[in-house]
């Protein structure tokens, strides 16, 4: 897990995007091949039209130069800041042409990226430190990438990124293999050398789990009572985490009990587009 805002790679978006230009510009935009001198130059100015954490500028900027390489480009804010309506994100001068032609894309991938971000810093500043927000595997497919660095760029932590990079005993495995038992003791017969995680719906569930000796505990969809008194049965051996209904108006509470973590799918299957816009002018 990570809560690092770091830079996302090109290798992680470039061919999302030009796939996503060639979606959106089929064999060519009509209207501006139209109405557009060839060779007129413009000027744009992405601003925010609500409050709002940035992510995904880097792939927005990214769209103009697959259309343009030429673009010039003036950053005003930065991933991960805090913007207020009105606020100036970036300035663009180029081809007018080119500046249409991406406009739409750009803003899908910054709309949707910041509107990840934002959710998470909700979450984040509900929680007030008392415990660590994470995502989950509920994203876009093939945006994975994209919508988990959105979720560290909003100050929120990623679980796993994939099947690959943690052991999570869901309660499907446990029906399949007969008990949480026979699931986590065929785990350790593996030798897998990786963090044990075992979901527990119930407080029986959880006592099992613990005897077993599994890493982390993950408490799902259970009451307020009832994650209570299993976080006092978890503490000081094993860590734990609280799934399943878990919203905004939710956390204050579910933060007071001082769980290790909370996972919310719904920073990225459910997360609303911010609004922005894109003003093209014509340069003098």
């Amino acid at each position: 897990m990570t809560a690092s805002p770091e830079a996302l790679g090109i290798e992680f978006y470039r061919d999302i995007v030009r796939a996503a230009l060639c979606e959106d510009l089929g064999q060519g935009d009509r209207t501006t091949e139209a109405t557009i001198a060839t060779g007129q130059r413009a000027r744009g100015e992405l601003r925010t039209k609500e409050w709002c954490v940035l992510a995904g500028l880097d792939i927005a900027l990214e769209v103009f130069r697959q259309v343009e390489p030429a673009v010039l480009v003036v950053n005003k804010k930065s991933d991960s800041q805090e913007c207020k309506a009105g606020d100036l994100v970036v300035a663009l001068e180029g081809n007018a042409k080119a500046l249409l032609k991406a406009e739409r894309t750009a803003l899908n991938f910054l709309q949707r990226l910041t509107g990840i971000a934002t959710a998470a810093r909700r979450y984040v500043k509900a929680a007030a430190s008392r415990t660590t927000i994470l995502d989950t595997r509920k994203t876009t497919p093939m945006f994975r990438a994209l919508e988990k660095y959105a979720v560290r760029a909003g100050g929120a932590v990623n679980h796993r990124f994939a099947l690959d990079d943690r052991l999570l005993i869901k309660d499907n495995h446990v029906r399949l293999a007969g008990s949480i038992s026979t699931a986590v003791n065929r785990v350790r017969a593996k030798r897998l050398d990786m963090v044990i995680e075992v979901e527990a719906q119930n407080l029986t569930e959880v006592d099992e789990a613990l005897e077993l000796g599994v890493d982390i505990v993950l408490l799902d969809n259970m009451t307020l009572n009832e994650l209570r008194e299993a976080i006092v049965r978890c503490r000081g051996r094993a860590m734990t985490e609280v799934s399943g209904g878990v919203t905004l108006d939710r956390i204050d509470a579910l933060a007071a009990l001082q769980p290790t973590y909370i996972s919310v799918g719904s920073l990225t299957h459910s997360a609303a587009a911010v609004d922005m816009s894109l003003d093209i002018r014509s340069v003098p």
